[in-house]
């Protein structure tokens, strides 16, 4: 459905070279046996993580410590399901969505709120897949392509930027952005990185898009659902089903790009791993595993679909396979999300 996985169709001319990353490999990578010590890294590790968990048949927000202790249910609602967690670059703020009603006259919108739980807003309607620009004032997201539900994630046109401060929303200079999902803001404020799916000329890319122009440029890498590391310097994703990657940001020559590209993480068959997010300081990667199936022909990377045995997971992000799991009850524990604030005392 998402096409992850499947590198997009390349055609070299004579007025275009596209550069490939290239995939290598680190000198004495940390080996997997060593999570005992990551366990024990996390434990004191000051910053927490929040994620989506279907709880009582009902989807919550729960917040945890990094080594997945000291769990709280953020949201703590029966008749609406909040989703996809976004914490602001200083933590004070926490985005998300929320499915609402039933049948043909369910919608997902956009809300935010006090990383507390607390003022819970609506942010905008029939939106999804918001994030935040460097410096927590502004809020972007994506507006639903027809009024009508869908659990397809791609189902977008056109990015919308929210102002909290004056509650203004404003549409990208860019009016022919479609189909894209999964969007992150590099902390400059310069540049979207985002997934297009069947869209603006691409089967599937993940594209650099200017924030304040009309330009749109192919990364060249395969895969989907991009994350920027909180020093803009990186870029964390997905090629595929069973890995995620690292590369550095190139944005000195006259197009983006992607170099010196690695794998973090690799999963076996039937066991995904998905959703990719920096923790604050770049030392580690969070993400979401779980097995291969399908729920009425829905796959569970998808956000509001069960997972049912999908964990959240941290990686070691200057290793191979240095990671562990920090849920355990496989209740659809996906989209993990960072956030910036210390814990108390810390």
């Amino acid at each position: 459905m998402t096409g992850k996985g499947r590198a997009p169709t390349i055609t070299l001319t004579m007025t275009a070279l596209i550069v490939l990353p290239t995939i290598i490999s680190i000198p004495g990578a940390v080996p997997f046996a060593s999570a005992e010590d990551l366990a024990a890294e996390l434990k004191t590790y000051p910053y927490r993580i929040i994620y989506e968990t279907y709880q009582d048949g009902n989807w919550e927000l729960f917040v945890a410590s990094a080594d997945g202790s000291e769990k709280v249910n953020l949201t703590g609602t029966a008749d609406v399901h909040e989703l996809h967690p976004h914490a602001s670059p200083d933590g004070a703020k926490i985005a998300f969505v929320v499915d609402e009603g039933e049948g043909e006259s369910k919608v997902r919108n956009v809300y935010c709120m006090n990383r507390d739980g607390t003022d819970r807003k609506l942010v905008a309607a029939n939106a999804r897949q918001e994030c935040w620009n460097g410096d927590g004032t502004l809020l972007a997201y994506l507006q639903g392509e027809s009024d009508q539900f869908t659990y397809t994630d791609y189902a977008t046109k056109g990015i919308f930027i929210y102002d909290p401060a004056t509650g203004e929303h404003r549409q990208h200079p860019n009016r022919e952005l479609y189909h894209l999902y999964n969007p992150c803001w590099s902390p400059d404020g310069k540049w979207f990185i985002s997934t297009v799916h069947a869209g603006m000329g691409h089967r599937h890319a993940i594209l650099a898009i200017e924030a304040e122009g009309t330009g749109v440029y192919n990364l060249e890498i395969p895969g989907c659902r991009p994350d920027i590391s909180p020093d803009g310097k990186r870029i964390a994703w997905g090629p595929g089903d069973f890995a995620l990657r690292i590369g550095d940001l190139d944005f000195s020559g006259p197009r983006p790009k992607v170099v010196n590209a690695r794998d973090v993480v690799t999963s076996p068959k039937p066991m995904k791993i998905y959703h990719i997010d920096w923790s604050p300081d770049g030392k580690y990667v969070a993400f979401s595993r779980g097995p291969e199936h399908k729920i009425m022909g829905r796959i569970p990377e998808i956000v509001g679909v069960r997972a049912e045995g999908w964990d959240v997971c941290v990686a070691d992000a200057g290793a191979v396979n240095r990671w562990i799991n920090v849920t355990n009850d496989g209740h659809c524990n996906k989209e993990p999300d960072w956030i910036p604030q210390p814990r108390v005392g810390q």
